[in-house]
Order: structure tokens, then C-alpha cells, then sequence
């Protein structure tokens, strides 16, 4: 549905990126702002003692993050280095692409996938029924995955004279990353139709309207974070963040 595949495996791509990762992203004032923004949202869905699926845990930034508050998490990513960096934090990090949640047995609460490892995914219909299967019923999914209009971006690169690169997101076939996996940018309506069966989407909100991309150089990020706690939930205005999270609940 969603296009071709990536031009590298997502796992070998993110095996270069993991000693890096949290420098370049999670330990950045702007990755931290958006990170925390997620778990603003999150953080009421998911209750100590249940056991929830992390989908694309990357280092394990939100896997602790939610031990920390009694939640049992069982991670998943295609990248080895990445589950291996999850692990030596305490995580129960397992190597697994998105793309096999078949071999997985079902019995979650929830489950959490954070900062786009969705858009990595070439067709998301068996996803979502995966997922169907593997979490119980009202469960709840948060999904944040980058968005199709980004205000910030498109603003970056026609300044810098690269409108290829300010519109780059609207290609319906998606796009060759920096790192090399083909990326796609579903809508909310698709995304919407891709889980349809299986799940109720509950609400949605942007992430990332004021705080910006991680490769946009800013000041004042805590005076940014605040205007997208105040309006990056709204219609119109969400549509524009760098990234959406979707909240839905199983049927």
C-alpha cells in the first residue's frame, strides 16, 4: 500500500546509527522536548502492572521510561545494536522487525510505537491485524509517526533554495532517507483506513509544531515546547508538526 521497500534493510541502516543515536536525537534539547510531548499523551493509556508491546524501541529511551513507572515492556527492533543497547539498560529487547509480529503470541495490554519506525514499513494492513491479535480488546495503540506537512521543514529547505527538499514528504511513493531505508508519509486517513479493522482511532494530535526537526538549529526550545502544549492538538494546526500521534483503542 504504502510503496516500494527500503533501499537498505531498516535493521543494517539503524545498526550503523546506534552508537550515535541517542547524541543525535533523544539527548537533544529539541529530541528530549518531543519525546516528552509523546509521553504527555501517553503516559494516562498505559498503568503499572500491564504489559505492553514496545514496537521499534530503538535504545530503549521509552522502554525505561515506562518500567520506571511499573509498566511491564517488551520491546522489538529490526536493528541488533539498537536491542543490544535497549538490553544493557534493563529492557526485554528482542530482535524483530515490525514485519514479523506473527511470531509473537498475544496477551499485551497495549502497545507504543515512537518517532516514525511505522513509516518505515512497506505495508502496514498485516501490521495492524497483528496487532489486533496481539492486543487484547479496548486495548489501547499510541502510534507516532511523522506526518506528511511539516511546517518547519518546508520553511528550512525553501529558505535554503531546495524545494525538492521542502516537499519531499508529499511524494505518495515515499522517499530514499539520509540513511538510506525508503521512508513513506501516510495521512492520517490512511493510517485511519490501515487499522480500521481492528482499532478505533480516539483522537490524534501534532508533535513537533513549534519544536522543530532535529536538524533545524533553534534557541528558547522550552518557550517553543510550550506553545505546542497549548496548541499543537488543534485542528489545522496539528496537521502541520513535524510528527502526529495517533491514539487508538482496540475493538
Amino acid at each position: 500500500m504504502w510503496g516500494r521497500f527500503a533501499t537498505l534493510p531498516a535493521g543494517a541502516a539503524f545498526d550503523a546509527l546506534a552508537a550515535r543515536y541517542d547524541s543525535l536525537w533523544s539527548d537533544t534539547a529539541i529530541g528530549l522536548s518531543q519525546r516528552q510531548a509523546v509521553w504527555r499523551h501517553a503516559d494516562p493509556l498505559f498503568h503499572p502492572g500491564q504489559r505492553i508491546l514496545d514496537l521499534g524501541c530503538g535504545a530503549g529511551t521509552d522502554a525505561v521510561h515506562y518500567m520506571a513507572r511499573g509498566v511491564q515492556i517488551h520491546a522489538i527492533d529490526a536493528s541488533a545494536e539498537m536491542v543490544r543497547l535497549a538490553a544493557a539498560r534493563g529492557v526485554d529487547a528482542r530482535h524483530l522487525a515490525i514485519e514479523n509480529l506473527s511470531t509473537l503470541t498475544g496477551g499485551f495490554d497495549g502497545a507504543l510505537s515512537n518517532f516514525g519506525a511505522l513509516n518505515c514499513v512497506a505495508r502496514l494492513e498485516p501490521v495492524a491485524a497483528e496487532l489486533g491479535r496481539l492486543i487484547r480488546p479496548s486495548g489501547w495503540l499510541a502510534v507516532c509517526a511523522m506526518g506528511r506537512t511539516c511546517a518547519w521543514e518546508v520553511c528550512h529547505y525553501l529558505r535554503g533554495r531546495q524545494p525538492s527538499k521542502a516537499f519531499r514528504r508529499w511524494n505518495p511513493r515515499g522517499i530514499p532517507s539520509s540513511i538510506g531505508i525508503h521512508v513513506t508519509y501516510p495521512s492520517v486517513r490512511q493510517l485511519t483506513r490501515a487499522f480500521r479493522r481492528q482499532f478505533r482511532l480516539v483522537r490524534w494530535c501534532g508533535i513537533g509544531l513549534f519544536v522543530p526537526p532535529s536538524y533545524v538549529r533553534v534557541s528558547g526550545t522550552a518557550r517553543l515546547e510550550s506553545l505546542d502544549r497549548h496548541l499543537a492538538h488543534l485542528p489545522l494546526a496539528r496537521a502541520l508538526a513535524d510528527h502526529r500521534l495517533l491514539v487508538w483503542q482496540r475493538l
